[in-house]
C-alpha cells in the first residue's frame, strides 16, 4: 500500500479549508477513476422520513457548495425542496478515499441553471422535456414517442430549459475525509461549522 492509500499526506494534514482539500482529492480522482469521478451518492428523505439514495453527477463546486441538476418534479426534487437538507458521498475506489457531506440545500439561480443546461448535448436537452422523471411510464415506446414529439417541436432551433428543470446547491455543514489505512486503521478528519457561512472547525476521528 503506497502513501496515497495508507494515510493523509502532510499537506492534507495542514489544510484548514475543506474545499481546498476536496479539490485536491477530486483532481487526483480525475486522473485515476475509469468513469465519472464527479459521481456522488445523494441521500434525501421523503415525507415519512424514509431515506432515498441515488447516484448523481456533481457538475460544479466552489466555496458556496456542490451543484447538481435535476427535474424539480422528480422524487428527489420534491424531497429536497421539502426538507432543504441532504447528504452525499464521493467514493473513489482507485484512491481508496471517500468524502461524506451533510448540509442544507437551496435551488441555484435561474442564470446558473440556464448556463449549465445550455452546455448539455441537444438530445439531453430534448430528453429533459420528454421525461416525466420518477413517474410511472407505460412503455419504452411511450418515452420514445415523447422524444420524437419534442424533437419535431424544436426542429433545428434552440431547446429552452423547462421551468421544472434546474439545479440544487448542497451547502455543507459537515465534510468528512476518509482515507484507507493498513489493518483498518483509516485516517478520518471532519470539518464542521454551525452555519453555511460560518468558520470551520476540524476534528480527527477514530477509524
Amino acid at each position: 500500500m503506497n502513501d496515497e492509500t495508507s494515510g493523509l499526506r502532510n499537506n492534507d494534514q495542514d489544510t484548514e479549508n475543506p474545499f481546498v482539500l476536496f479539490n485536491e482529492w477530486l483532481n487526483s480522482a480525475v486522473t485515476s477513476e475509469p468513469n465519472d469521478p464527479s459521481a456522488m451518492s445523494l441521500a434525501s428523505v421523503d415525507s415519512e422520513g424514509m431515506p432515498n439514495v441515488r447516484i448523481v453527477l456533481m457538475r460544479r463546486f466552489d466555496e458556496r457548495g456542490f451543484c447538481f441538476f435535476t427535474n424539480f418534479e422528480s422524487q428527489k426534487g420534491e424531497e429536497l425542496l421539502a426538507s432543504k437538507k441532504a447528504g452525499a458521498v464521493f467514493h473513489w475506489k482507485s484512491l481508496r478515499k471517500q468524502i461524506r457531506i451533510r448540509g442544507e440545500v437551496e435551488p441555484v439561480r435561474d442564470a446558473e441553471a440556464d448556463d449549465y443546461f445550455n452546455t448539455r448535448h441537444r438530445s439531453s436537452r430534448i430528453g429533459a422535456h420528454a421525461s416525466k422523471q420518477s413517474r410511472p411510464l407505460e412503455s419504452r415506446f411511450a418515452l420514445e414517442k415523447e422524444v420524437a414529439k419534442f424533437t419535431a417541436k424544436f426542429g433545428v432551433g434552440e431547446v429552452p430549459r423547462p421551468e421544472y428543470w434546474s439545479g440544487f446547491r448542497l451547502m455543507p455543514l459537515s465534510i468528512e475525509f476518509w482515507n484507507d489505512g493498513k489493518f483498518r486503521l483509516h485516517d478520518r478528519k471532519r470539518f464542521d461549522r454551525d452555519t453555511v457561512d460560518g468558520a470551520w472547525n476540524m476534528v480527527r476521528l477514530y477509524p
